[in-house]
């Protein structure tokens, strides 16, 4: 844990700044992303041969970047049936959410008489990114390929890291074909999201591209966006949860270990309380538990180097310094009367999670909302992911003769105005007064 900040502090926002990555490091992590995109461009699958060799320790060839549906279907065979409910009841959950968001067409008159309106589209193809490996996320198929499945996308394609052996864990190969996605490709990394981009002789080029990953996954999102569309800035996961004297410690200390566990080494994780006494509880809770953790020596890292614990004497100075982190997860360990307040001013958290019983897993794994949020402060301007994500809209406009009068005064100001007199002309041509 690093030193204890102090929400009340004049430069608050700056040391918090501080806190989240440097510009060298960031510098470096584009340079390597722009040469990964380039080989990918340039050499296509022999680059994603190569790379994957090189990043995962996977030996793949060209016949075997696509995952075949006897893998997929190997996969939910192996899997128990209490397993393959739980995740049919997972995805039932996620679809009852969003099915609920899913927008009509909609038209109405307008105030010249003529006929406005939105139509919705399924993008043409989609590419979802799963991160894999040594942690495959095998909830992150149910939180993304559910919501293009409801929207009715006509090519979904999947790409996620293979285990050292080349393959994907049972439980990824299940997911999937849950899912119904029969277009898998075991590539990771930058060079994943460069083949959905750019395409290469296995992997056509999508429209948009999906999905959660590692400091390089989202630097190479950033990086094609504008040659194919990309969803959101999802990176290393990070949590903050605030607290008032009614949190249980060893509560809080478990959901703070549980954000740590995903093992990029990007985490962060931040605890907020009313007094040092609490930080302190907290963290003897934390080192009472990490050592029965499994992943106890990637989360020990992230406890000490990438956690920041704040304490705030008001509840205006807490809402301050969360607005400003924007949070990925946000936990509300705080009484039932304070809730309304935090939800109400809190404004950039990807979500929030209200209540003593409501741990930051529900979120990741069942409760509904899609876990794929925004991370690294971009919850300032994006949100998490959503099913009208996966569509398009397009606006509708319908006039017929007697509207254009009504609209013909505000047409000729305007092209006056922006000297386009051609604009002008296209609506008094219909009008017989050229």
């Amino acid at each position: 844990m690093r030193s204890i900040l102090k929400a009340n502090s004049p430069d608050i926002l700056q040391q918090l700044a501080a806190f989240e990555q440097d510009s060298a490091a960031r510098e470096k992590i584009s340079q390597v992303v722009r040469t990964i995109l380039s080989e990918v461009r340039a050499k296509g699958d022999a680059a994603l041969i190569e790379m994957t060799g090189r990043f995962d320790k996977a030996q793949i060839s060209s016949g075997t970047i696509r995952v075949s549906a006897a893998e997929l279907d190997e996969g939910l065979a192996s899997l128990s049936s209490d397993d393959i409910e739980n995740i049919h009841k997972a995805k039932a959950q996620v679809e009852f959410f969003h099915r609920i968001t899913k927008p009509d067409n909609w038209s109405f008159t307008n105030g010249h008489g003529a006929e406005v309106g939105e139509r919705f589209y399924p993008i043409g193809s989609v590419g979802i990114y799963i991160p894999g490996g040594r942690v495959p996320l095998v909830s992150s198929v149910i939180m993304s390929v559910s919501l293009a499945k409801l929207a009715g996308n006509p090519r979904i394609v999947v790409c996620t890291p293979p285990l050292p052996d080349g393959s994907l864990s049972a439980g990824m190969r299940a997911a999937l074909r849950i899912c119904g996605v029969d277009e898998v490709y075991r590539v990771g990394g930058a060079q994943a999201i460069a083949a959905m981009a750019y395409g290469t002789d296995s992997i056509a080029r999508v429209d948009k591209v999906f999905g959660p990953g590692n400091a390089y996954v989202l630097e190479a999102k950033r990086q094609v966006f504008g040659d194919v569309g990309v969803d959101l800035l999802p990176g290393p996961s990070e949590v903050a949860i605030l607290t008032d004297v009614t949190c249980n410690p060893a509560w809080v200390a478990a959901d703070l270990l549980a954000q740590a566990e995903h093992g990029t080494g990007k985490e962060r994780i931040f605890l907020l309380a009313q007094s040092d006494s609490t930080i302190a509880s907290v963290m003897n809770e934390v080192n009472r538990q990490l050592p029965s953790l499994s992943a106890r020596e990637r989360i020990e890292p992230i406890m000490e180097d990438r956690c920041v614990c704040i304490t705030y004497e008001q509840r205006e100075e807490a809402v301050r310094a969360i607005n400003h982190i924007a949070p990925e997860h946000l936990e509300l360990h705080v009484a039932e009367d304070s809730i309304p307040f935090f939800s109400d001013q809190i404004t950039t958290a990807g979500a929030i999670l209200q209540g003593h019983h409501t741990p930051t897993v529900l979120g990741d794994f069942t409760a509904g909302p899609s876990h794929t949020l925004p991370t690294g402060g971009a919850g300032r301007f994006l949100s998490g992911l959503r099913l009208t994500d996966f569509l398009r809209r397009t606006s509708v406009v319908r006039y017929k003769p007697e509207h254009l009068e009504a609209a013909a005064p505000i047409v000729r100001t305007f092209s006056r105005l922006e000297q386009l007199d051609a604009h002008g002309r296209s609506l008094e041509i219909r009008l017989n007064k050229p």
